[in-house]
């Protein structure tokens, strides 16, 4: 007899998979009157160590138990799953505190394209100060998954948003959140194993916030601890948003191997009693020797006082290093939260009354409901919290966004721009920003002559068809299409170029006779002698697509002369072209003449980068744009007699 087919995942059911060190639990639902009703829910615990800490080890392992959850849910639903909302661990989550500011040279009103390049410039140097950390310098790579805006100002003063104000100068402080890129990945092979396309990605503790702490509390200065089997994720809400992540990398498995080493217990029978135990007076087991052994809530209690201490503390240490001071109160989740001892020690290392550390689930209510299960149980803050970050923002389909063809990975809690799709798959600032080829500066006769690098192809940006901005914000189904910006070629001369065709001439390169073939470096000494006229030594000044200049306009009194190969190459001076086809500008406060283009098109910021001394390849900083004293982008065009600026703020 033929079995019967599956009906597809209807595009308004929310199917999400809380991928923890101990179990998998599977929740589905339907977005009804503004809440997720759960429909189904499934669990099973793995049958081994395949995740560490909440992450990933053993794919395979971790793959067949997610494919039980799946296919019981399936059963029950009679449907066919296929799309799913998952949570990455926060066990190597970093995070990283910035600060940026733009200056008008008159009050300006302030729009989301402002808004967006403040938050933006932000990040760049949460960047420039996450990439010192020691796992980057050693080649580990990390997703940005996310930032917070943490506090604005606008001419000095603190506020709560920018929008539609007037500044002459505005401010912001992020913290952006960064997750290795191997954790995302285990993510999305596992899911593919089981036939299943990530919908929805967020990270753990954004998840468990959304459901335990509605967004009409975080006013409040609050903490949410996820107690886990590997790992206390925490997060710490203030002034009506989130601002900041943090984790404890002991938890459930310490108490856990506690009992074990005490009554002589393997691992699963160990926590086996000390889940009965969170919700039963006594518990029966037998130990490995064979013999049966009664405990009570106080025996264990007395046995896990010193591991439960350890724990408490390390959590309430790091809630009051990220917020500065104790919360207002804590919120307790996850398994482990259920033990007696925890929220007493919490209370008392944070030296708060016993009544403000509260037991999650009281606010489940607030976005979830169910006709079949009681869901105010702390363990279901994460799954409950992927199912309804996805489900509340998404009422009609799951949120995706093609990049270059290829479905994008993204962490969706918040409002997103095309930056933040480029910055969570992977591409950086310098894919923004043509690089301009190194210069090659040379000694010839004793002038110093400097042979420019060809320009960098700028970054091509579309969305769906149409020319974007990375500020542009994208919605469900958007199609972006990113080339980004190229590097151009380096200036490289042969000592052949530089000489006179149809004259004799004696050749030398710091001294020494060699071959004309040769391929000429940064500093080299060329001396040139025409032999043609015996009675005087004609020096040639050849300079084939470069510039001759004075060797004391080369270098700044207050520059170490022996500065390396890059810092010279940043010191060249501006070069000039003839006034009758040229456009003038002042450059950093100099006046510079360039070119007329070929095609009649003009001058954008961008193409002035290569004149601007900046080392693009080693940056020190953000870049700082402004045309007649007002921030500009790289895409800004410029008219003649334009004042410029391109420094590096640092």
């Amino acid at each position: 007899m033929q079995k019967d087919k599956l009906k597809l995942q209807p595009k308004n059911m929310i199917f999400a998979l809380d991928i923890g060190t101990r179990s998998i639990i599977g929740i589905a639902g339907i977005v009804e009157n503004e809440k997720l009703r759960v429909i189904a829910m499934e669990k099973e615990e793995h049958t081994e160590r395949s995740m560490v800490d909440g992450q990933i080890e053993d794919i395979e392992q971790v793959a067949k138990v997610a494919a039980i959850v799946k296919a019981r849910l399936e059963n029950k639903l009679r449907i066919k799953l296929k799309r799913v909302c998952v949570a990455a661990a926060g066990r190597a989550l970093k995070t990283q505190s910035a600060t940026y500011e733009l200056e008008f040279n008159r009050p300006q009103r302030l729009d989301e394209e402002i808004i967006s390049r403040l938050e933006a410039g932000a990040i760049g140097e949460a960047e420039a100060a996450f990439s010192d950390d020691p796992e980057v310098e050693a080649g580990r790579q990390f997703y940005l998954v996310g930032h917070t805006a943490v506090q604005y100002y606008m001419d000095g003063y603190p506020t709560s948003s920018l929008l539609e104000h007037k500044a002459r100068r505005v401010q912001v402080d992020v913290i952006a959140t960064f997750l290795p890129r191997e954790v995302v990945d285990s993510l999305y092979s596992t899911m593919h194993k089981i036939d299943l396309e990530v919908a929805s990605l967020t990270l753990e503790p954004i998840a468990a916030m959304n459901v335990v702490i509605p967004k009409n509390l975080r006013l409040l200065n609050l903490a949410l601890v996820d107690i886990g089997a590997g790992t206390s994720d925490i997060a710490i809400c203030k002034d009506g948003g989130v601002v900041g992540y943090t984790i404890v990398t002991i938890a459930g498995d310490e108490i856990t191997e506690t009992l074990m080493k005490k009554y002589l217990l393997d691992f699963n029978t160990a926590e086996s009693v000390k889940i009965q135990l969170g919700t039963q007076q006594t518990v029966c087991f037998t130990d490995i020797l064979g013999f049966e052994q009664t405990i009570t809530q106080e025996d264990m209690a007395d046995c896990i006082e010193e591991s439960a201490s350890i724990l408490c503390r390390e959590i309430c240490e790091q809630i009051r290093e990220v917020n500065g001071a104790p919360t207002s109160a804590v919120f307790l989740a996850g398994g482990g939260s259920k033990l007696s001892s925890i929220q007493a020690g919490i209370a008392k290392y944070m030296d708060m009354d016993a009544k403000r550390v509260a037991i999650a689930g009281n606010n489940f209510q607030t976005y979830a409901f169910s006709d079949t299960y009681e869901l105010n149980d702390p363990e279901y803050a994460t799954p409950l919290g992927i199912a309804i970050s996805a489900g509340l923002n998404l009422l009609t389909d799951s949120f995706h966004v093609m990049l270059n063809g290829v479905r994008a990975k993204l962490f969706r809690n918040r409002t997103m721009t095309i930056l933040d799709i480029l910055m969570m798959n992977g591409f950086s600032y310098q894919d923004i920003i043509p690089q301009t080829g190194r210069k090659l500066m040379i000694q010839i006769n004793g002038e110093q002559t400097v042979y420019h690098g060809t320009p960098g192809e700028p970054a091509k940006l579309m969305k769906n068809g149409k020319e974007a901005r990375i500020s542009d914000f994208v919605e469900t189904g958007d199609r972006i299409d990113f080339t980004p910006a190229t590097k151009g070629q380096h200036a490289r001369r042969y000592l052949k170029d530089l000489l006179s065709e149809g004259l004799s001439q004696t050749v030398t390169v710091n001294g020494s006779i060699v071959s004309r073939d040769t391929l000429l470096k940064m500093g080299d000494m060329v001396l040139i002698e025409t032999n043609q006229q015996p009675e005087a030594v004609v020096f040639d000044l050849v300079s084939v697509s470069g510039s001759k200049t004075n060797p004391d306009e080369i270098f700044e009194p207050s520059i170490d002369c022996d500065a390396d190969y890059e810092s010279e190459m940043n010191l060249a001076p501006i070069e000039t072209d003839g006034a009758a086809h040229s456009i003038d500008f002042l450059l950093n406060h100099q006046p510079v003449s360039v070119p007329k283009k070929t095609d009649g098109s003009p001058y954008y910021l961008m193409d002035l980068l290569e004149r601007s001394g900046l080392d693009l390849e080693h940056p020190t900083g953000d870049v700082v744009l402004r045309v007649n004293g007002e921030s500009s982008s790289f895409l800004q065009d410029l008219k003649p007699g334009d004042s410029i600026e391109i420094y590096y703020k640092v």
